[in-house]
């Protein structure tokens, strides 16, 4: 009874966390570029190197244990790591979080496209027609926002495009080299970093207003190593809840989370919000909730079937 009750607390906890600071992360990256301006890839890099630090110290602590993995095999993912969190943070920057969170969600139909086309992997009919709602509600969104502008949805294109290609290739990675998140994380993170360190100084100003050793008051510094403590606990507590509960918890909870972050963008950043982008959002809803149901479905299906095998 007491093992119970402590592992439900465990799990309360561990969704709080992950709440928190999956919510969070997006609120104070806006704040940063709305009120600081502070340079996106360095902030992508301060993320990856407090997030590397945060699994050096999780590791030491024997929350996971590393895997010797050879980097020329994990190269491509890293650099796609700092692609798709480059991409993601510049869309956040140039459009409202509306139009951001909802560009998100066309990250599901386009890793379709990559899996049905290169891996030759296989949808049903009832999965690919919730990618209809889906992609509709995005486009009535962006195509309604009174803050649109090409410049955002052209990142919000590129993050949707490397986020899928991410998403695919860390799934083979891991079944290639037998590791499991934290372990392959551990690796990129810091592979990942070494990159942006090379490239930031090419596209971001070293010196001055706006550069990485500019005059930044104490609280735009503060505030900056806060969201990469944040970053980190997003990492970990996916692979917390990942690893403790059920895959309809997680994305139940994906989707509870959808929902605040975008009420959140419109009461935090006075975001304007007309009755085609609200239809909008829920039409993106319905399609992500509907490929969810689905998905689950077939996955028991898949499972009853393998159960009832002799």
């Amino acid at each position: 009874m007491a093992a119970s009750f402590l592992a439900n607390r465990s799990i309360v906890a561990g969704l709080l966390v992950n709440l928190f600071s999956s919510i969070c992360i997006v609120f104070i990256n806006k704040w940063i570029y709305v009120h600081y301006g502070f340079p996106n890839m360095t902030l992508t890099l301060v993320h990856f190197v407090v997030t590397w630090l945060g699994l050096y110290f999780c590791q030491k602590m024997d929350v996971f244990a590393p895997k010797s993995l050879p980097i020329r095999r994990i190269v491509w993912l890293a650099l796609s790591f700092c692609g798709f969190v480059v991409f993601t943070n510049l869309s956040l920057q140039n459009n409202s979080i509306g139009t951001y969170q909802l560009a998100k969600a066309m990250t599901t139909p386009v890793i379709i496209l990559i899996q049905t086309t290169y891996y030759k992997k296989t949808f049903s009919t009832k999965i690919k027609l919730t990618l209809v709602p889906i992609t509709l509600g995005v486009i009535l969104n962006s195509y309604y926002d009174v803050r649109f502008n090409l410049l955002g949805i052209v990142f919000a294109s590129l993050g949707v495009l490397v986020t899928s290609l991410y998403q695919v290739w860390v799934g083979a990675k891991q079944h290639e080299l037998q590791v499991n998140s934290m372990q392959l994380l551990y690796y990129q993170a810091p592979l990942s970093s070494a990159f942006l360190l090379c490239i930031v100084p090419l596209f971001e100003p070293l010196t001055g207003s706006g550069g990485i050793f500019g005059p930044w008051s104490l609280p735009a510094l503060m505030t900056v190593l806060f969201s990469g403590v944040v970053a980190f606990l997003v990492n970990l507590s996916i692979y917390w809840i990942i690893g403790n509960t059920s895959p309809v918890t997680y994305n139940m909870f994906g989707h509870f989370k959808f929902c605040i972050t975008l009420v959140g963008g419109y009461l935090l950043f006075h975001d304007p919000l007309s009755l085609n982008q609200a239809l909008g959002i829920l039409c993106t809803l319905a399609g992500i909730l509907s490929y969810t149901h689905f998905k689950l479905m077939e996955q028991e299906e898949g499972k009853s079937r393998l159960a009832q095998r002799p």
